[in-house]
């Protein structure tokens, strides 16, 4: 009986969300140090900016080739430019649905990988997307790797790069460029510093799509197409409760309120747990008490899931303490998704009173979590005033900020609500807030609440008076909803009265994480 041998399948495609883990590892792979690729972050917010114009090369069902790609307008393109000026510090964060451009930021190939022409297959993948958008072409700084060698002969970088052209001599990137297509236009001086065989310098490389049409279709984006997401907000009466049962039936009827008005989210307050010390038996000390609140997360997190799944409802559980991994005791969001997984969000910056009372240690990361409405961020409390937080979950792709809070005074509430509003502005995404109001009178360091929650938007012509699609009486319990219309923030990123993410001066200033993002 003859064997019959089956060929190895290659596969071009989107990349998506669930792909980040591979093409990290792809990266680490071809870069050989974390430094010099693209933190899991960085993968985030390239796929959610235009997953489009993201593509990998799947060989036999492993990841070997990645490209990254993303749209500008013909002013950023073609100017000087360096790359961490034009690709938002890797974020793929300049991304502009209305440019006409096609940016390619990143080509990485498997090494171990030959003969199969995966670079070939993403370059392919790219002219295509071009042609099917009717953009003007594609535009990137190309490695000149050969010039470290010739750098006496051709002191100029420029006069290499004309040099290789007239076939004087050769450099193997910049050779392959022009024979698929690509041409010259100049040299793009300190383009990327790590790139220290190309002298820090790149090929300025542009390839023309020759069906490109003269005169663009206006409004590339479809308004037409709303993107609505509806959002509640739960404003909670702290309350003395009897026994656990009746703190989860409490969080359920507001659970089935919303579900039952086709919400995509709910929100709860931070720290809105703390009703289940009312049943002790005797009255704790701050510390004991979040000690004793920590027994409750496993039931807690199991029976949010399930609220979700069978309300069939994304759920924003507020805060609750939790004694994590290390040993610390921290102030963790969980988000219960209808999908029934379950993800943590630590809160970063614990107050002053947090630490002192309660002993809460910060937490270390903040990364978006992907949802069926796309990727969200959740800043708990003081977090949200800190801007690189909110700035890093923009660039990673979300849209909509959650932002659980607990106060006790009208002051501490207006810090919130106030750099909450100043995220929105300065990020052109929705913020949505949920706090607690009411009093335990026998819980230390709890015993009085002050709120106002509301669902914010960016301060622009699309969106609601004053910023505020919604809000809730203070210090009421009650529930608002509101439906957010998320091509709304296209519009306002690329067309509004102010352009703050387009604007930003990445030449003068970034943030730069531990973690590289």
């Amino acid at each position: 009986m003859s064997s019959e041998r089956t060929k190895a399948s290659v596969v071009v495609r989107n990349a998506t969300l669930d792909d980040v883990p591979a093409i990290a590892a792809l990266v680490l792979k071809v870069y050989g140090r974390p430094a010099d690729g693209y933190t899991p972050g960085m993968l985030r917010g390239q796929i959610s900016s235009f997953p489009e114009g993201q593509f990998l090369v799947e060989y036999d069902g492993e990841v070997v080739g990645y490209a990254a790609s993303f749209i500008v307008s013909a002013d950023l393109a073609l100017k000087p430019h360096d790359w961490i000026e034009i690709t938002g510090n890797g974020y793929a964060a300049r991304h502009d649905p209305e440019g006409d451009w096609l940016y390619g930021m990143e080509v990485c190939v498997d090494p171990e990988i030959r003969r199969t022409r995966i670079g070939q297959r993403l370059y392919n993948a790219r002219q295509q997307l071009c042609e099917d958008w009717e953009l003007q072409g594609i535009v990137f700084g190309g490695r000149m790797p050969g010039w470290k060698r010739k750098r006496k002969q051709y002191p100029n970088p420029e006069d290499y790069v004309e040099a290789v052209k007239a076939q004087k001599i050769t450099d193997p990137v910049i050779r392959y460029h022009l024979r698929a297509g690509f041409e010259p236009i100049g040299v793009l001086r300190n383009y990327l510093e790590e790139d220290t065989d190309s002298g820090g310098h790149a090929t300025h490389m542009v390839w023309r799509n020759p069906y490109a049409v003269e005169v663009k279709p206006a409004n590339k984006i479809s308004y037409a197409v709303k993107e609505r997401v509806r959002v509640a907000t739960v404003q909670v009466q702290m309350r003395a409760v009897k026994s656990f049962e009746e703190f989860m039936s409490n969080v359920e009827y507001f659970v089935d309120v919303c579900s039952d008005r086709r919400a995509d989210f709910v929100v709860f307050p931070e720290l809105f747990t703390l009703q289940l010390l009312a049943f002790e038996k005797r009255k704790l000390s701050p510390a004991e008490s979040i000690e004793a609140l920590t027994r409750y997360t496993p039931r807690f997190i199991e029976e949010m899931r399930e609220l979700a799944i069978s309300y069939n409802i994304n759920v924003i559980g507020g805060s609750h303490p939790t004694r994590t991994d290390d040993g610390d005791i921290q102030n963790v969001a969980y988000v219960f998704l209808r999908n029934g997984s379950v993800h943590a969000q630590e809160k970063i910056h614990p107050t002053p009173d947090e630490r002192h009372w309660w002993n809460i240690k910060g937490g270390d990361s903040v990364d978006v979590i992907p949802t069926d409405c796309g990727p969200i961020g959740v800043l708990i409390c003081y977090d949200s005033e800190f801007p690189e937080l909110a700035r890093r979950l923009t660039d990673e792709g979300a849209r909509i900020l959650f932002t659980p809070f607990c106060t006790d005074s009208r002051q501490g509430y207006l810090r919130v609500r106030y750099c909450c509003h100043a995220r929105c502005i300065e990020n052109q995404l929705y913020v949505v807030t949920s706090g607690c109001t009411g009093n335990l009178p026998n819980v230390e360091n709890m015993d009085i609440n002050y709120a106002q929650s509301a669902i914010l938007t960016p301060c622009d012509y699309p969106f609601a008076r004053e910023g505020i699609a919604a809000e809730i009486a203070e210090n009421v319990e009650a529930v608002v909803m509101a439906d957010l219309d998320l091509n709304d923030l296209n519009f306002a990123r690329s067309e509004g009265t102010v352009r703050n993410l387009r604007d930003r001066r990445f030449d003068l200033y970034r943030v730069a994480w531990k973690d590289g993002g």
